[in-house]
């Protein structure tokens, strides 16, 4: 997702890029982006930072304890995180922006993502939501500005639960299905006019076999990793995201977390990935 983010930001900045992987960043690197070869390099002269990364703990490691961003220079980060991470992190950096995105690569690339900007410095919320309004050029009021980095994070959690929660809710209607004799094919078909049609028309090419989960467009183990992030912020109990997060945590047990998190429904009926 970084990758398909900073292509963006090329068409009118002159963008340094920096990946623990540096063969990860070539495809930036062919459309005119400046490889650095640590953090410090990448953000050394900068008007503002970006990061994309895994999560919390990687934002800490790489960000935090380097002490990386240089007084005064914006953060836009889109990394999904919890609100109290944005709170801990806009303590470190004043100038912290929560900038996560809703879509998938395939909107990445078309700049259709609903994109959350949230921080409490206008200043620099106002910078970062023009820098990262191609993200959203396709459909422009998916941007929406908000005036606190948790609440972007809270937006972009809410986001994913309706993921998460609908494959669960695909995954059962599928169980009931089968259980009724009613096979896969025709189990979706009759759900097009429900609630689940959209999660449904999404993961539909996974289940009926018409593409494979690996690579997917969104692994389980980045989905688990924001359900856990949504239970974790929750006051009161989530009963449909646990569910989900324990059907997300079976595909990660029998070693499929890189793959698509359809997973959860291709090997619905799987005990294990020989059979």
């Amino acid at each position: 997702m970084g990758t398909e983010l900073a292509l963006h930001l090329l068409e009118d900045h002159e963008v340094t890029v920096w990946n623990r992987t540096a063969a990860k960043a070539q495809k930036l690197v062919d459309a005119g982006a400046t490889l650095a070869n640590s953090p410090a390099e990448a953000v050394s002269g900068a008007d503002l930072v970006g990061t994309c990364l895994f999560g919390p703990p990687q934002i800490k490691e790489v960000v935090l304890d380097a002490n990386l961003i240089p007084d005064g220079v914006p953060w836009a980060d889109a990394t999904t995180v919890s609100p109290a991470d944005t709170s801990d992190f806009a303590e470190a950096v004043p100038t912290y922006v929560a900038t996560p995105v809703v879509g998938s690569l395939g909107p990445a690339r078309e700049g259709k993502l609903g994109v959350y900007v949230g921080g409490a410095d206008a200043q620099a919320r106002e910078l970062v939501a023009k820098v990262v309004a191609p993200w959203a050029a396709a459909n422009p009021e998916r941007l929406k500005v908000v005036d606190s980095a948790a609440k972007a994070a809270t937006g972009k959690l809410m986001a994913n639960l309706a993921l998460a929660v609908s494959a669960q809710g695909v995954l059962e209607a599928l169980q009931l299905a089968a259980s009724n004799d009613v096979d896969a094919q025709e189990a979706l078909e009759m759900l097009d006019s429900t609630g689940l049609a959209f999660l449904k028309n999404m993961k539909a090419p996974f289940v009926l076999g018409e593409r494979e989960t690996c690579p997917g467009d969104f692994t389980v183990d980045a989905i688990a990793k924001d359900v856990g992030l949504m239970l974790r912020s929750a006051n009161t109990v989530l009963p449909a995201t646990a569910a989900a997060l324990e059907s997300l945590e079976g595909q990660q047990e029998q070693g499929r977390g890189d793959e698509d998190f359809s997973a959860m429904l291709v090997y619905r009926n799987k005990i294990n990935p020989a059979q």
